[in-house]
């Protein structure tokens, strides 16, 4: 195989708990990761000159080993020693740094991707083993679907699919620090009432209730992120006032999803949150449910 064409998909966050911090210093989640058809496309293609070459549509992401796809093809090229050279060309659609995991999904892309076109026969857990390296992330963008994630994201449980229904996503142009908003939950010392009720939603997925899901959605991060950039939670009434059965910021922003059950309803929501100018990039989708044997 010469070349192969991948999509990288959006996740949000039906429900996002932090636990406590660790004596590590890293923080236990609890979270409900969800894959949405919004993606970025990659082209992976064998070529003569050595290397890792990467190129983007975005002038300001790094293309060297400071990029995720880069990384992600390093690791598996060094492991099974693959010499050929390797373009990635990568358009972005995922908004960055926004909590859609849009680096991760790119990553686990290409680890699928080179798997694929070197026959190097790992299973979709070995590839999430390896993912670990890279990011918490990483290993849900490479199973994908409806999962229950802990430990620090990196434990991963398979849910029944999410109930059908339409999407609005909103990133405001403002930039949010993962690490200022985690540095800043002071995780150990919330309150029991503070920590949204994970299982709550899982029920609802089961159950294949979607109004109950919206209901019992909630996100610890919100507690520092909305502070310290109102524009989310305006977006977040917006998306409420425009039909939407719930709205919620995704990861540790500052993106806010809202979640529909017709898709006029979503339609009319995303011509109007276009029109408020309170998001730099809006989107519609649907949830990526994966058919699982």
């Amino acid at each position: 195989m010469h070349k192969i064409y991948l999509k990288a998909l959006a996740k949000i966050n039906l429900s996002l708990d932090v636990l406590r911090r660790r004596e590590d210093g890293y923080h236990e989640v609890k979270m409900i990761m969800q894959t949405v058809s919004l993606c970025d496309e990659l082209e992976v293609r064998k070529v003569k000159q050595p290397g890792i070459h990467v190129k983007t549509n975005l002038y300001y992401l790094p293309t060297n080993e400071n990029n995720l796809v880069y990384k992600a093809a390093s690791l598996l090229m060094d492991e099974f020693h693959i010499t050929d050279g390797i373009s990635i060309q990568l358009q972005k659609k995922i908004p960055v740094a926004a909590g859609m995991a849009g680096g991760s999904s790119d990553a686990a892309a290409v680890l699928w991707g080179l798997n694929q076109m070197y026959g190097l026969g790992l299973s979709r857990k070995e590839l999430m083993e390896r993912g670990v390296r890279l990011g918490a992330d990483v290993p849900y963008c490479v199973l994908r679907g409806t999962a229950l994630a802990e430990g620090i994201g990196e434990k991963l449980k398979v849910l029944p699919p999410m109930p059908k229904c339409y999407i609005l996503i909103a990133k405001p142009g403002i930039n949010v620090s993962t690490r200022f908003v985690y540095e800043n939950l002071h995780a150990n010392d919330l309150r029991p009432e503070q920590h949204p009720d994970v299982d709550a939603v899982i029920g609802d997925i089961r159950d294949g209730d979607l109004a109950g899901l919206c209901a019992h959605m909630g996100n610890v991060l919100e507690k520092v992120t909305v502070p310290a950039h109102p524009v989310i939670d305006r977006i977040k009434k917006y998306m409420i006032k425009g039909g939407a059965l719930g709205a919620m910021m995704s990861g540790s922003g500052p993106s806010v999803f809202g979640i529909f059950d017709t898709q006029g309803k979503a339609r009319k929501a995303y011509r109007a949150v276009k029109a408020a100018r309170l998001a730099k990039q809006v989107y519609l989708t649907v949830p990526y449910n994966v058919r699982r044997q």
